[in-house]
């Protein structure tokens, strides 16, 4: 196993030749800044390479999470003395303080590659160092302001982004040195995927791409969820016909049942995952809908039933070829053909059957016979010389 030690030049720049209390800061030259600026850069893509090395080296787990938690402490601990170096008057000054805020950004980055790629042998849920927390509040911070900065299509997208942004202002507060590092590595994915992602010329969809990712990284945030509730009730709301509206339930269900919502990551752990959620309302409301239309059929189906009936010369047979030919050509409209025959059949009556079937009769119409067409043909014909004494 490789024994250099990947951090050596950072810890030494940090607690030795940026340490006032180990060095004299203000005798370091122009020339020596630029120089440790530069190197900066460069030393953090080389420790990124060579802690993968080393730990990709290892075969064994327990081997893995010490070799992790070794340099993810560490970090933190380099980290922790860059902010404190920062605190003193000599660092203070243009070319020295923004040596020291690339060193902590560097740091900050070195931490979050270690997070990311290796947070499965890390404890998430231990609490996050004060220091550290605080480098990572004013990062949020600062994401948040770039995010509100981002160009949007809707009003709905800006009420979204506002909602994240107080969600997570609220969760600062209440976090105040109390943080773990599970929650901050979240924050940071969030913000990260939010800010990598385009939100013009989106495709027509009910969700929004702000929507997917904030589903996708399961930001269960009860306004939230709220907000996307309310909006989805307004365009239900919106279509007037209740099977229409039905139908907007459930193909807005399958869209949502498609989305994929990461199970092991959340916004707040004491909610429910919220896909959930979002199903559970979506099944509520069709089973509401589906209830009311029964209602509003097994009452026009006992209406049928009544002795106030139209009795129609015609057989089931002929009558059945002149509905779907009355729908098909769009003399009656309506959402389906079925629903014709749904409407108008418990309505009628033949003298030789009071009380008909609309599925029977609509099968019926697909296999007439030829006597049963003419007939329908010489019926219609018969209503058109009518017509014409009028």
């Amino acid at each position: 196993m490789n024994t250099i030690y990947p951090l050596e030049w950072l810890d030494y720049v940090i607690l030795q030749i940026l340490n006032p209390n180990k060095s004299n800061v203000t005798i370091l030259t122009k020339t020596e800044v630029t120089l440790i600026t530069e190197n900066i850069v460069k030393e953090a893509n080389h420790i990124q390479v060579r802690m993968k090395n080393e730990i990709f080296s290892l075969v064994k787990k327990r081997q893995i999470r010490l070799q992790v938690r070794k340099y993810h402490s560490n970090l933190i601990y380099l980290l922790d003395s860059a902010v404190e170096n920062q605190q003193c008057k000599e660092l203070k000054k243009k070319d020295l303080a923004k040596v020291i805020e690339l060193t902590i950004s560097t740091l900050d980055e070195l931490l979050s590659f270690v997070e990311n790629r290796f947070s499965n042998f890390l404890s998430l849920d231990e609490r996050v160092p004060i220091t550290y927390l605080a480098v990572t509040r004013k990062e949020l911070i600062h994401k948040i302001a770039m995010l509100e900065k981002r160009p949007f299509e809707t009003e709905k997208e800006r009420s979204t982004i506002d909602i994240i942004k107080d969600a997570l202002s609220e969760s600062v507060q209440i976090s105040h040195n109390k943080a773990s590092f599970r929650q901050i590595l979240y924050e940071r994915q969030l913000m990260n995927r939010l800010l990598e992602t385009s939100y013009l010329n989106q495709s027509l969809s009910i969700f929004s791409a702000l929507d997917k990712i904030l589903i996708e990284t399961n930001f269960n945030s009860k306004r939230y969820i709220d907000f996307l509730i309310d909006n989805l009730s307004e365009n239900t709301s919106l279509i007037e016909d209740a099977n229409e509206r039905l139908n907007f339930l459930m193909c807005n269900s399958k869209e949502l049942n498609q989305l994929y919502s990461n199970e092991n990551v959340t916004f707040n752990p004491a909610t429910k995952n919220i896909k959930s959620i979002l199903l559970d309302w979506f099944s509520y409301e069709a089973a509401y809908l589906e209830s009311q239309i029964n209602a509003e059929h097994l009452v026009s189906e006992q209406l049928g039933k009544s002795n106030d009936k139209v009795e129609c010369i015609l057989s089931t047979d002929q009558m059945a070829l002149i509905l779907r030919a009355s729908d098909e050509s769009r003399v009656l409209k309506a959402r389906s053909m079925n629903l014709v025959f749904k409407t108008i059949v418990p309505f009628l009556s033949t003298p030789f059957k009071k009380d008909l079937s609309y599925q029977s009769v609509r099968s019926k119409s697909y296999n007439a016979e030829d006597r049963d067409k003419e007939i329908a043909i010489q019926t219609l014909k018969k209503i058109i010389e009518k017509i014409k004494t009028y």
